[in-house]
């Protein structure tokens, strides 16, 4: 995993940047100590090298999150159309994501009223025990999604779909994104809002099985 991990930072207008050295320097030397393992716990290190304290996040009440976890749910069985479960795959995928999440356990969790979104966080459910927000998929989702987050404090961890995650992003005051491809299901955004004058930022990287190549290339998504 260490020679395909992949991490694009963005600040708030949209600009890509690539990792500097000096986030690399951070990610290799928290790999020594042992402090990070996994794909995903990695991106969240890089996270730290560039938006900030991820890894020793605060302890005090705070007026909006610290950091926002956003991911897509994990691969979903072809049938019922309307709300199928996770294949096997998509299992596998929550799993790796409650893994990777154990440096950056969440305080708030927001998922969908489908049952991919919430099999896809059970696992992080079941290790925190937290009741999650269940956000119907409304004309108002993406806003009632951002101002769920924007009143919690902490991590937060959002498990949406192709078409919401991204608009998501931007309305947390992020950069304006594309939906997610169908077949891409690894994508992992790590989101700090503006706090005291400092822009907010974003890291985009990966978690789980990679997706197969060409999955950022698509038509129009399922959702």
């Amino acid at each position: 995993m260490r020679g395909t991990m992949q991490a694009v930072a963005h600040s708030a207008d949209g600009e890509r940047k690539t990792m500097t050295k000096v986030s690399m320097m951070s990610w290799k030397q928290a790999d020594r100590v042992g402090a990070v393992t996994g794909s995903l716990r990695r991106a969240a290190l890089l996270g730290v090298a560039m938006i900030g304290a991820v890894a020793v996040l605060p302890q005090v009440a705070q007026a909006q999150p610290s950091l926002v976890i956003l991911v897509r749910h994990g691969e979903k069985q072809p049938t019922p159309a309307n709300d199928p479960s996770l294949s096997e795959a998509g299992v596998a995928r929550a799993d790796a994501l409650e893994k990777a999440l154990a440096g950056a356990t969440p305080g708030t969790i927001v998922v969908t009223a489908t049952k991919r979104t919430q099999e896809t966080a059970a696992a992080v459910v079941k290790r925190t025990g937290i009741t999650p927000t269940v956000i119907a998929l409304s004309g108002a989702h993406v806003k009632s999604v951002a101002d769920a987050v924007m009143k919690a404090s902490g991590v937060v961890l959002v498990v949406g779909h192709s078409n919401t995650v991204p608009a998501i992003v931007n309305a947390l005051g992020g950069p304006k994104l594309p939906d997610l491809c169908d077949a891409s299901y690894a994508t992992m955004f790590v989101f700090q809002p503006a706090r005291d004058g400092r822009a907010a930022q974003l890291v985009t990287s990966s978690y789980g099985t990679p997706d197969a190549p060409g999955a950022s290339t698509c038509a129009p998504p399922s959702r």
